[in-house]
């Protein structure tokens, strides 16, 4: 039987993964705590990228692990605590990547070239923009003041529940049905950004509006709210793309994996109003 180490645990997706692995072993009648999640705070074992005192003990009988960057950054960090992981014995990885990641300037291309060349068995997923980006990301504060102004322009992008991320994602590190695969996670049809608040509004009966904001106007705004020039260069650019026509078409990839569809932004919207209502 596998011991996960699920990183981000108390992130969008990691958490949900955690909740699954941890109910599959509730009912599978395992009580040996065969799941353990890793972050800077807050969960079962500290884990900081950017310390490598902190990895043997969260590495520690780990034979399944769920790796993912927290945060939008250049560096080889994930890359490296991969390879640590390959050396402890890790025989199973399910990195969340990025469809980008093939482009060597992209910060997560270096994890994406350990993991696939690796003798593990492997599987990437390339998300598209997380849904839950509107209820408890980056995007929640402006959703919640009934204002989100992005660079997105009127570009369309078929978003991912990351529910459906979670349960691709737990099925990688449970079963063998998904190695050397890449999947390109998508939501079912691509929206713009005034139709996903439309569908929030709809949905919660709080007004929300897209406002359009230019590239540089948000670089500036993102600075000033203390992140790094750099990282907000990134961000903007690839908010720019869906902008650019570059939001990504709607795959099968979900079904393909989970033998069901993915679930739609609409159903999210209101799966989020029931849930925080």
């Amino acid at each position: 039987m596998h011991k996960y180490l699920v990183l981000g645990g108390t992130g969008t997706t990691g958490r949900r993964i955690a909740a699954r692995l941890r109910s599959a072993d509730h009912a599978a009648g395992d009580d040996s705590h065969s799941v353990r999640t890793a972050s800077r705070t807050g969960s079962d074992v500290r884990l900081d990228l950017d310390d490598p005192s902190t990895w043997a003990p969260a590495l520690d009988g780990i034979t399944a692990a769920y790796l993912m960057e927290p945060t939008i950054r250049p560096g080889d960090r994930l890359a490296r605590f991969a390879e640590a992981a390959l050396e402890t014995g890790v025989r199973r990885l399910v990195l969340l990547s990025a469809a980008l990641a093939s482009n060597p300037d992209h910060p997560l291309h270096g994890v994406e070239q350990t993991v696939r060349n690796s003798q593990a068995e492997w599987t990437i997923l390339h998300p598209n923009w997380f849904a839950q980006n509107f209820s408890e990301g980056p995007w929640r504060a402006a959703v919640l003041s009934g204002v989100l102004a992005l660079p997105a322009g009127d570009g369309r992008t078929p978003f991912i529940d990351a529910d459906d991320i979670a349960d691709v994602a737990t099925a990688a590190l449970t079963t063998a049905d998904h190695q050397g695969r890449t999947y390109e996670l998508t939501g079912p049809e691509a929206i713009t950004f005034t139709e996903a608040t439309n569908h929030i509004t709809e949905a919660t009966n709080h007004r929300v509006e897209y406002v359009a904001m230019a590239p540089a106007d948000y670089i500036e705004q993102q600075v000033a709210q203390g992140v790094p020039r750099a990282g907000a260069e990134l961000l903007t650019n690839i908010l720019a793309s869906i902008a650019n026509g570059y939001g990504g078409q709607p795959t099968t990839d979900v079904e393909q994996a989970l033998g069901r569809p993915a679930r739609t932004f609409k159903t999210f919207a209101g799966e989020w109003a029931r849930t925080s209502s």
